[in-house]
């Protein structure tokens, strides 16, 4: 499981804090929401689906992103930089990895 879909996945999330666990191509997160890598498509439990093409996301519900060096730019006209293991949304929210998780606030 690529980072930029995990973080993609947090972008796409609530505004609460969460937690998604990384292991192996399968995401957990603990709003409830799981998804399986198989290729280049990340296949989500709430049947939305995530598809990387390079340096882009494009998601089932229209929405992309794009990442150019630590900076992520997404379709919603939000944008995300990445600096160490935290990144930080345009809107205030973060996300930090630890290892194979990712918290968000």
């Amino acid at each position: 499981m690529s980072l930029a879909i995990a973080l993609g996945l947090a972008a796409m999330t609530a505004a609460r804090a969460e937690t998604c666990q990384l292991i192996g191509n399968q995401v957990h997160c603990d709003n409830g929401l799981s998804g399986q890598r198989l290729g280049d498509t990340t296949y989500w439990s709430d049947g939305s689906s995530s598809q990387q093409v390079g340096r882009s996301i494009y998601n089932s519900d229209g929405t992309s992103s794009q990442r150019i060096g630590n900076q992520t730019y997404f379709s919603d006209g939000t944008s995300s930089q990445t600096i160490g293991n935290t990144t930080y949304f345009s809107d205030g929210r973060s996300c930090r990895r630890i290892g194979q998780q990712i918290h968000c606030d």
